[in-house]
């Protein structure tokens, strides 16, 4: 067994003291890990939906794809990876750029595709929040030292290569398995779900909603 020790980088970000921005910027380092535990598992708990289920699944995969690129290339970090000690891992290509560009490309076509929750008007929300998060999670990595400019523009690339390549895959080869997962077993006894022929979800829940209230077989028990 080695001795030597190795962090666990999942939310070990290091900024320099006293650098204001640079701690804003740690922060926005880990906007990948709060869309994943927060967004992604809190989807899956409340909402259940094959298409949320499917985009988690997409991200996970680009995950796995970055790491055996980086074990493939064995590309070094920038030299400021001494003082983060963060040197036994390798740089290229970034996989918080490669998250968030993923997820911005995937998160902008579902929006206009207007699938679920998701209306074409809200490209408001993918125009001034996803696209400068994305963007911002990108510059981070390079001023806080972790990476270069060539590694993180790379994870970008792949990022929205894979994004809009898992868009189309499930949307045009696996939709058609949807109705069959929901009346799977393992759909039935999950409460999985595919709302995204619904045009209007939000109106639609609403309206059952108070519909519901009405009929005394939906009220609870007290």
């Amino acid at each position: 067994m080695s001795n030597q020790l190795r962090a666990v980088t999942l939310t070990h970000v290091r900024y320099h003291k006293g650098d204001q921005l640079g701690h804003f910027l740690a922060w926005i380092s880990l906007v990948p890990v709060f869309i994943s535990l927060g967004g992604f598992v809190s989807h899956f708990l409340f909402r259940r939906e094959l298409q949320g289920m499917f985009f988690a699944l997409g991200l996970t995969i680009s995950q796995f794809i970055n790491e055996v690129i980086k074990t493939s290339v064995q590309q070094a970090r920038p030299e400021t990876c001494i003082l983060l000690e963060s040197c036994d891992s390798h740089g290229w290509p970034s996989s918080h750029s490669q998250y968030m560009f993923f997820f911005a490309t995937y998160f902008t076509l579902l929006t206009y595709k207007k699938m679920g929750f998701l209306f074409r008007k809200q490209m408001y929300l993918v125009a001034f929040v996803v696209w400068p998060l994305a963007v911002l999670t990108m510059y981070s990595r390079v001023y806080l030292g972790y990476h270069t400019v060539a590694q993180v523009f790379a994870g970008a690339g792949l990022g929205v290569f894979l994004g809009g390549v898992w868009f189309w895959v499930v949307n045009n080869l696996l939709r058609g398995l949807f109705p069959v997962i929901e009346e799977s077993f393992f759909g039935r006894w999950l409460y999985v779900k595919d709302t995204s022929h619904i045009p209007n979800l939000l109106k639609f829940e609403y309206d059952n909603a108070r519909a519901a209230r009405r009929h005394s077989s939906y009220k609870r028990a007290e």
